[in-house]
């Protein structure tokens, strides 16, 4: 192998391994239970699709807004695991509570408390790269967590499926069915985190002051002054602004396109189970390429990938053509996703990394808060979902263009 991971390094992939968990069911089962609840409420399916759309828009929008605040705060002495904890809670929560809405809007809501929970632990749980390792490991790290993530993921995902589908043999119905699997992804979620909460050090930090809140401010300020100024960092911020919208468009809102076409609700999960098992090899795959390819080549690759992915999907019809695509995304969504994180991660000052990430954040989440919105108002207003869709093909063009810049910028930041 050549890569034996630390203890906590171990711990900070756990992580992944639980949070994971409530990613798969956001893109699996949740979509297609949202949908019995609006078809029940006579709701149409292009409305279906744009509401949901919506909802994601929401969450994103709300932790972009938070994110840079909480993360400038985080940099201080003592403050990153608290930070993390309260939103790990608020995710956790929020998840089991869907389990009691019955009603379309009030679970809507309540989905958006519990994204802006996950999304936010996210944000101070990818800046504790740089306390975990080195930075000779954080692209082998990063790949591993999303791999281990992906494959981790799928003992909860078939233990929520199991009710779902046979809750009719269990003596279930569709709500108690779902209060379970509900339930399931918030105690594997909160377990897995355990450990890296009672191991994890912040070795990088900003020396604690009088009014550390208040100063938070100051500091984020001046960072979004100065962030023109570092070129590099500032380039990959707006390219990843593009080609990330359409990563997390696409994770976001495929099984709810599948199903507002009509698709199989049973072959819709099981494609996207087959997502987890193939992104688990290839995201490993990346991780090992980017010991002896640069990570800027490696991202191009996957950003071009993506662009095909999404015209593919215009297109999208039949059953077998879903399937295809969910290889597809399996292939490029993990590489894409860790070599961006530990390339970031590499540009910037360790001692920032919760502020510099709550940033990244803003263009991560504002781009799938762009991404979810323009799918959901171009399908209403021209009537078809294949349009909406269709327009993430361009983002991804214009994140590649933007990247290459970023790949051809020398390093100004200096840790």
């Amino acid at each position: 192998m050549g890569f034996r991971l630390t203890k906590q390094e171990k711990n900070w992939v756990l992580y992944d391994v639980g949070n994971s968990a409530f990613t798969l069911l956001v893109s699996t089962i949740m979509p297609i239970y949202f949908n019995h609840l609006a078809s029940t409420a006579g709701l149409s399916d292009v409305d279906y699709l744009a509401y949901w759309g919506y909802a994601a828009s929401i969450s994103t929008l709300l932790v972009a807004l938070l994110g840079p605040v909480f993360g400038t705060m985080a940099d201080y002495k003592g403050f990153k695991k608290p930070i993390f904890l309260a939103f790990l809670a608020v995710g956790a929560v929020g998840c089991i509570s869907l389990g009691f809405a019955k009603q379309w809007l009030l679970f809507l809501i309540l989905f958006v408390i519990a994204k802006v929970g996950y999304s936010g632990s996210l944000i101070f749980y990818d800046s504790m790269l740089p306390d975990v390792t080195t930075a000779e490991r954080m692209d082998n790290l990063s790949s591993l967590g999303y791999a281990w993530g992906y494959i981790g993921s799928c003992l909860p995902f078939v233990a929520c499926l199991v009710p779902v589908l046979f809750a009719d043999s269990f003596g279930l119905t569709m709500a108690s069915a779902m209060l379970l699997a509900f339930c399931i992804t918030a105690l594997w979620w909160v377990g897995m985190s355990l450990p890296l909460v009672r191991t994890y050090q912040q070795k990088h930090f900003v020396p604690r002051s009088p009014g550390a809140v208040s100063a938070s401010f100051s500091r984020l300020w001046n960072t979004l002054k100065n962030a023109r100024k570092e070129k590099k960092a500032f380039l990959f911020l707006l390219a990843f602004f593009f080609y990330i919208d359409g990563v997390y468009t696409i994770i976001d809102m495929a099984t709810a396109y599948g199903s507002a076409l009509g698709l199989d609700s049973t072959g819709l999960l099981l494609a996207l189970l087959v997502t987890q098992i193939v992104a688990f090899p290839f995201a490993i795959l990346f991780g090992r390429l980017a010991k002896n390819h640069s990570s800027e080549k490696l991202i191009s690759i996957c950003i071009m990938a993506y662009f095909g992915i999404a015209v593919f999907a215009i297109f999208l019809q039949h059953q077998w053509q879903f399937w295809t695509l969910a290889v597809l995304v399996g292939m490029f969504q993990g590489g894409i996703q860790a070599l961006s994180r530990s390339y970031f991660t590499k540009i910037i000052p360790a001692e920032q990394s919760g502020e510099y990430f709550g940033l990244l954040d803003i263009c991560g989440k504002g781009a799938a808060f762009l991404g979810t919105t323009i799918v959901s108002v171009v399908s209403q207003i021209t009537g078809s979902m294949s349009t909406g869709v269709g327009m993430i093909a361009l983002l991804f063009v214009i994140g590649f263009v933007l990247f290459r810049m970023t790949a051809k910028t020398p390093e100004t930041v200096r840790k």
